[in-house]
């Protein structure tokens, strides 16, 4: 069923309990945007647009703070930055054109040149938030998630190696010092290092490389750098969707973990936010997507590829749809129980899930592909049973 959220000639103070008790990360001013635009309408929004708006908007996926306007002054001289991002990291690649960087800001990760046949594509991303609340599967599901980032660049790259970078509280930090609601370093470590590397082993992927800070800073919001390191060959680099490709979702059921991970990161953490949040991982399943992928890459049955990270089917579905515009059908996703909203089923993070645009005339070769058609491996653990199109 879906509902109205009743904004319209609400308060200032009203929208912003409004926002708190959806969990939206919303300002009082960006609460106030989407009432004024929904009055214009003449109708309030329903739950499946104001959660959508919500994830998007939040600082994890549209990153606020770096596109903002920033006010600098050193020694005197003042300095406004009208978005840190473009006119630093993005000015500057622009700036040098290097011809090895093949790929650069605008996919699930950098590519650049290794040698003729392939491309090295990268991906460093943080899971803090979940980190912090649930540290074994904050991590594991952030490793997890910069692995999809990569099969999910270009028409997908083989994840081949995983690195990190963790600082934590100091591990002798005393107990009766802790902040409420804040788990002591030690259990934060213990986990945040063993869900990275249980993800990447069960999957195949070492990891390579990392380091490790412990510093007081660090007591109240662990950082959790994932990165996976890919090799993609180079005529699999660029993507495109067609109207009328079809929309095809691969990999793990949709459930309730991982709704308002996206906007959960984007505040501080306090006291009564409940670990639902925090995604649930499933290595093996990711695994089965990874090598189904790679064979309906190499033989060219699909256009598009990304995965579905933050905001879930919402962000996956709509990036891949920026251009052509898209028809959903939510009844068609397998879920993991029954009882979901529509605005769940969209908006969750639940994980292992890819989102593809196939061309119509693949669809029935993709099928023969998921039921381990000749090309495929007769094992088991290689079939993919949650295939679906929506």
């Amino acid at each position: 069923m879906i509902r109205k959220i009743a904004i319209i000639g609400k308060k200032p103070e009203d929208l912003v309990e409004i926002s708190r008790k959806y969990l939206l990360a919303l300002s009082r001013e960006e609460m106030e945007v989407i009432q004024a635009y929904f009055s214009r309408l003449g109708r309030n929004p329903t739950d499946i647009e104001l959660e959508m708006i919500a994830q998007t908007w939040s600082e994890h996926c549209i990153h606020k703070v770096f596109r903002g306007i920033i006010e600098y002054e050193e020694d005197g001289r003042k300095e406004v930055i009208d978005n840190l991002l473009k006119s630093t990291l993005f000015r500057e690649t622009e700036e040098l054109k290097k011809p090895y960087c093949l790929s650069v800001f605008k996919d699930n990760a950098g590519v650049v040149e290794f040698d003729r046949e392939y491309a090295v594509a990268f991906k460093v991303e943080t899971h803090n938030h979940p980190s912090a609340l649930e540290p074994y599967g904050g991590a594991e599901t952030g490793i997890g998630g910069v692995i999809r980032d990569i099969l999910g660049v270009g028409l997908g790259a083989k994840p081949i190696l995983n690195t990190d970078v963790f600082c934590f509280g100091p591990l002798d930090y005393p107990y009766d010092k802790l902040p409420a609601s804040v788990l002591h370093p030690r259990r934060i470590y213990k986990g945040v290092v063993s869900g990275v590397r249980d993800y990447g082993n069960r999957m195949g992927i070492p990891t390579a490389n990392g380091a490790i800070l412990f510093d007081e800073g660090y007591l109240a919001n662990p950082l959790v750098y994932c990165g996976t390191l890919g090799l993609i060959p180079r005529d699999k680099i660029e993507k495109e969707v067609k109207p009328g490709d079809l929309v095809l979702v691969v990999g793990g059921r949709t459930g309730r973990d991982g709704i308002h991970g996206a906007t959960f990161s984007s505040l501080n953490l306090k006291k009564g936010i409940s670990a639902s949040v925090v995604q649930i991982g499933a290595p093996i399943t990711e695994k089965k997507v990874l090598d189904v992928l790679l064979v309906a890459r190499d033989q060219n049955l699909f256009r598009s590829i990304t995965d579905c990270g933050a905001g879930g089917l919402s962000s996956a579905v709509g990036e891949l749809g920026s251009e052509t515009g898209v028809d959903v059908h939510l009844e068609k996703v397998p879920l993991k129980y029954a009882g979901l909203a529509p605005w769940e089923i969209w908006v969750s993070e639940a994980q292992e899930r890819m989102v593809l645009a196939v061309p119509p005339e693949n669809r029935e070769g993709i099928y023969r592909n998921r039921n381990s058609a000749p090309v495929l491996s007769k094992k088991r653990s290689r079939k993919l049973e949650n295939l679906f199109f929506i």
